[in-house]
């Protein structure tokens, strides 16, 4: 393992520096004229390449994300981009394709199977996507674009992450917020007020709990107007590139070109799997949104609902009709508990043993590594580290980080994976734990989905190692790991008071699992929102009036916009590999709740079922097609039945989601 204890912005320099040179010999030995042409010397040889380079940016530009030095993070985010211009010369490379042709054309080639040719056939279509084939004038416009859209997509990202806004309160402005809350914000040096974050463990508590409704709104602004001024521009200039890239290669549209390497295949598919959804979600939401405009009415005489008020609304229908209080929840579910029973159920399910490694060498003292083993031989599968608490130039949100990739290495040895997971949950402190909210605790399995996708992975090749597989697939394994937090049989395993160490009582459990389907017609309108806002900005044309779109697409969730806000400028998503692919949020969940069917009707926590997924769906990563691997683990074709079951909607036709639609 790595050791980032000591790290200096002179080791982020030289370990990028260092791995961009050895990968230069690399590719210059596989163009060489002299070097015969074999699979080994060509396509394994480029993966061999992809695997320095990723392994590089995910040990050294990764540190741009989490680093408390603020030098170093700034060295890694220089890092990265020098990263990703290399990637951008290497997939132009004349002399490169060159040789990766002429090898596809040879009896060795077209005697390839399984990962092999596979990776060829991604070779090739990678090379045309980059424009090989178009003329010089044209292909070297494209390059250009793509060295921009990659620096852009790098700054985009991190002023979100040193954006400043911040809400400054009095004591007394956060009634309806309990003393643990309040006694985790720090005091700002010079008004000696209480500060609150742009951080969502700061964020959200805020606004599902606070009964001063002009602060919720006035949090909202600040929070969707986070980057504004430096990110709007550079988005609009994103989606612009984006768009003349495509033309240049004769697509329709970004979302045509993106959508090439989707299960989705065509913007046309997504958008009839949103026209299958909207108007069950929306008959649903309406009802819903009403119930809330009373409850607002009642309190204010209002009855338009905003964004600011429907948190709030919601947690106040928990409270009142299903007697669930989010704080009283989560003083059964001590972080050190949940990450226990969750680990527990890893281990019963798919055959792992998880255990922390006590000496982490990590680039933070909080952060925390762990080791996977195979139950069954005691082999040692991966590692990952758990970062999970916030701190000053920290990534805000959550997510999955890779590493190191699984791979087969030249001497028939594995290298095994390695990831991190990133979030924000609230810090210990000297007299309590860090207490998880439930929908926190859902966040923690839905990353840990990641963790495990990438961990268990066994292909020959990094490039389809865990994650690496269709955009629109790769949140499905994350979503079906969400399915165990609902389920009374396993909340009741781990949950246990903080101070009591009693178990959560049968009736919260209950009361909290009855809640489920609260307001999620509300909630899905405002993901089918955002997925519906990303199609239209990435649809055809170069310029485009944002703003007019984001004000369309905000109808979908049946409430107003907020005037003088663009919180797509703080969409990270939107230069975070989900561009014109955001959609697959939802539609992975139709497929994560498909894949659960098979343990609802089997038993939740059955082996022999989560022995075949690990095997079938995460071992395989990127090896097969997405909707093959749903088709081999389901044993039929796969639907949208159990998404629909849950949310307690019916769509119009149950494949329609399917790619062959």
């Amino acid at each position: 393992m790595f050791d980032y204890t000591n790290l200096t912005p002179g080791d982020v320099e030289k370990g990028i520096d260092d791995a961009i040179s050895r990968a230069t010999k690399m590719l210059d030995r596989i163009v060489d004229p002299e070097t015969e042409s074999t699979y080994q010397t060509t396509v394994l040889a480029m993966d061999e390449v992809g695997d320095l380079i990723g392994t590089a940016g995910a040990r050294y530009g990764f540190m741009s994300y989490v680093h408390p030095d603020e030098e170093v993070r700034e060295t890694a985010l220089k890092g990265q981009e020098k990263l990703q211009a290399f990637g951008v010369e290497i997939i132009f490379r004349d002399d490169l394709y060159e040789t990766i042709r002429a090898f596809s054309e040879t009896d060795e080639a077209a005697a390839l199977t399984g990962e092999g040719a596979r990776a060829l056939e991604h070779a090739l279509r990678d090379f045309r996507r980059a424009g090989h084939g178009l003329e010089k004038e044209k292909r070297n416009a494209l390059k250009e674009k793509a060295q921009r859209l990659s620096q852009i997509g790098i700054q985009f990202q991190s002023n979100i992450d040193n954006d400043p806004n911040r809400l400054l309160v009095e004591r007394d402005d956060l009634a309806g917020l309990p003393d643990v809350y309040i006694d985790s914000l720090d005091t700002d040096e010079e008004t000696g007020k209480l500060v609150v974050t742009m951080a969502y463990p700061h964020v959200v508590p805020f606004n599902k709990n606070a009964e001063r409704r002009d602060l919720r709104e006035e949090l909202s602004f600040l929070y969707n107007t986070r980057a504004i001024e430096a990110n709007q521009p550079l988005l609009a200039e994103a989606i612009r590139l984006r768009d003349e890239s495509a033309q240049l290669l004769g697509y329709e549209s970004f979302a045509h070109y993106n959508l090439e390497e989707r299960m989705a295949k065509t913007p046309e598919n997504v958008a009839r799997f949103y026209d299958d959804l909207i108007p069950g979600l929306t008959s649903l939401g309406k009802t819903e949104m009403a119930e809330i405009a009373e409850l607002l009415n009642a309190d204010t005489g209002d009855s338009v609902v905003r964004t600011w008020d429907w948190n709030y609304y919601d947690t106040a229908q928990r409270k009142t009709r299903y007697g669930v209080d989010h704080y009283e929840v989560a003083k059964y579910l001590p972080l050190g508990r949940v990450l226990e029973g969750m680990f527990q159920i890893c281990q019963e399910v798919f055959g792992l043993e998880i255990s922390r490694v006590p000496e982490a060498r990590a680039w933070h003292p909080d952060v925390e590594l762990y080791q996977i083993r195979d139950s069954e031989s005691g082999e040692i599968l991966a590692h990952f580290y758990l970062d999970l608490f916030p701190r000053e130039g920290k990534f805000s949100h959550a997510a999955k980080f890779p590493i190191t990739p699984g791979r087969r290495l030249p001497d028939g040895s594995y290298q095994s994976p390695v990831c991190a997971m990133v979030a924000n949950f609230t810090k210990p402190t000297d007299d309590a734990p860090s207490l998880l909210q439930h929908s926190e605790v859902e966040t923690l399995f839905h990353e840990f989905g990641h963790v495990l996708h990438h961990s268990l992975g066994r292909t020959e090749l990094a490039g389809f190692s865990g994650t690496n597989v269709e955009r629109d697939f790769v949140e499905a394994p994350s979503q079906i790991m969400e399915h165990w937090v609902w389920r009374p049989d396993v909340l009741r395993r781990f949950a246990r008071h903080y101070e009591t160490d009693q178990p959560i009582p049968d009736e919260l459990v209950d009361q909290l699992v009855a809640a489920r389907r609260l307001n999620k017609g509300i909630f899905q309108l405002r993901q089918a929102h955002f997925g519906l806002l990303d199609a239209a900005f990435h649809a055809p044309g170069a310029d485009k009036d944002l703003e007019a779109i984001l004000r369309e697409a905000h109808e979908i969730s049946l409430m107003p916009h907020q005037e003088g806000t663009f919180f797509p400028a703080s969409f990270g998503h939107l230069l975070g590999g989900y561009e014109a692919s955001y959609y697959g949020y939802m539609w992975s969940e139709v497929f994560g709740d498909d894949m659960f069917s098979r343990f609802e009707d089997e038993g939740v926590t059955n082996p022999a079922v989560g022995m075949e997924y690990r095997k079938e769906v995460l071992a395989v990563g990127g090896t097969a097609d997405a909707e093959d691997i749903l088709r081999d683990f389901l044993g039929r074709e796969p639907d949208n039945s159990a998404f629909l079951r849950k949310l307690g909607v019916e769509g119009t036709d149950p494949g329609s989601q399917s790619s062959n639609s």
